[in-house]
C-alpha cells in the first residue's frame, strides 16, 4: 500500500472514527500524520544553546533523544528542565558519528530527524522533512544550497570544499546533491538497515548520503537555512574533517568497485544478485505507517 492522502472528514460522515484523534498527530492546520517522529540531538557542553534548540521543536513530535557526549556543564539538567520527557542517552564512545548511531538505536519513532545542538538549525523546518517522507521519500536531506536554503556559518573555503566534495560524490555515485556535509536530515527508521553506519566523526553525514544512494533509496532535498552557532565554539576543523570526508568517499568508491567485481564473478553463481539487495521498490514499500491525511477543518 502506498502513502495516501485521505480527504478531510465532514459533518455528513455517518460513521466518524472516534479514535482518529489518537491515530493522527496534527502537523499544521491542513495536515496530520500517523507515524511517530523521533528527534535525535547529539550534544556536548551545549547547556547554553539547548533553550533555543528546544524552543523551535514542534509540539507534535513523539520524542526527543538527547545523546550526551560526557558534558562537563549542565547540558543534561537543562535538557530535563526544558522537556521533562526527554530521553537522555549517555554516549560511550567519541565523535558525532558515534553519538548519532547511539541516538538512532534509542529511537522508538518510525521517522528519525537529526538536529544539531548548537542552535544553527530551525526546528520549525521539521515539518518540511516529515512531509517529504510521508509523501513517498525514504530520506529527506537538508540542503543549504538548494533553492530557498542558505547559510550564515560557512566561510568561503568551507563552501568551496563542500562544493568540490559534493561534485565528486555526484560524479562517482550518480547522485544529484547540492549539499554534502550538512547534519539536518530525516529518514524512515527502516533505512538504517540498508545504510549500516560505521564511522565515528563528522564524516558520518557524508557516509549516510553515499550509502543512501548506493542502497537505491528515494531522496528528496529540503531547502534549509543554517544559522550561526549561538554560544560556544564548534569542534569542526575544516582541513582535518575535509580529509576524513575525502577518505570516506574513496573508501566507499573502492567498496563499490569490489562489490561490482564480486557481482560479475562467475564463481558466485546466483549469489551475484547481491547487487540488488540495497534497492528499494516503489513508494508502497513505506507501507501503511506512512499514511497521511488532511486534518478536518
Amino acid at each position: 500500500m502506498s502513502s495516501v492522502l485521505q480527504p478531510a472528514s465532514t459533518g455528513s460522515d455517518p460513521s466518524p472514527d472516534p479514535s482518529a484523534a489518537e491515530k493522527y498527530r496534527p502537523v499544521s492546520s491542513h495536515l496530520a500524520i500517523a507515524p511517530p517522529v523521533s528527534v535525535v540531538i547529539p550534544a556536548m557542553n551545549e547547556a547554553e544553546n539547548l533553550p533555543y534548540v528546544f524552543k523551535t521543536l514542534p509540539d507534535w513530535i513523539h520524542e526527543v533523544v538527547l545523546v550526551d557526549g560526557n558534558s562537563t556543564d549542565d547540558t543534561v539538567r537543562v535538557a530535563r528542565d526544558l522537556r521533562p520527557d526527554v530521553k537522555v542517552v549517555e554516549q560511550r564512545g567519541k565523535g558525532k558519528g558515534d553519538a548519532l548511531i547511539t541516538g538512532f538505536e534509542a529511537c522508538t519513532g518510525d521517522i528519525i530527524v537529526m538536529v544539531d545542538a548548537d542552535g544553527s538549525a530551525d526546528g520549525q523546518e521539521i515539518v518540511s522533512y516529515v512531509s517529504a517522507l510521508v509523501s513517498g521519500a525514504d530520506f529527506a536531506k537538508g540542503s543549504r544550497f538548494a533553492n530557498g536554503g542558505g547559510t550564515d556559518d560557512m566561510t568561503f573555503i568551507r563552501k568551496l570544499g563542500n562544493r568540490a566534495l559534493c561534485a565528486v560524490v555526484n560524479r562517482k555515485f550518480g547522485a544529484r546533491y547540492t549539499d554534502l556535509c550538512y547534519g539536518y536530515n530525516a529518514f524512515w527508521r527502516h533505512c538504517l538497515d540498508k545504510i549500516d553506519l560505521d564511522c565515528t566523526g563528522f564524516e558520518v553525514e557524508t557516509l549516510m548520503n553515499i550509502r543512501v544512494v548506493k542502497a537505491g533509496l528515494k531522496v528528496q532535498e529540503i531547502p534549509s537555512h543554517e544559522y550561526l552557532r549561538i554560544h560556544g565554539v564548534s569542534n569542526l576543523r575544516a582541513v582535518r574533517d575535509g580529509l576524513r570526508v575525502l577518505r570516506v568517499i574513496l573508501d566507499e568508491r573502492s567498496n563499490r568497485r569490489a562489490l561490482r567485481s564480486r557481482t560479475h564473478s562467475p564463481t558466485l553463481g546466483p549469489v551475484g544478485t547481491v547487487g540488488t539487495v540495497g534497492a528499494v521498490g516503489p513508494v508502497g514499500a513505506v507501507g501503511p505507517v506512512g499514511a497521511v491525511r488532511r486534518k478536518a477543518s
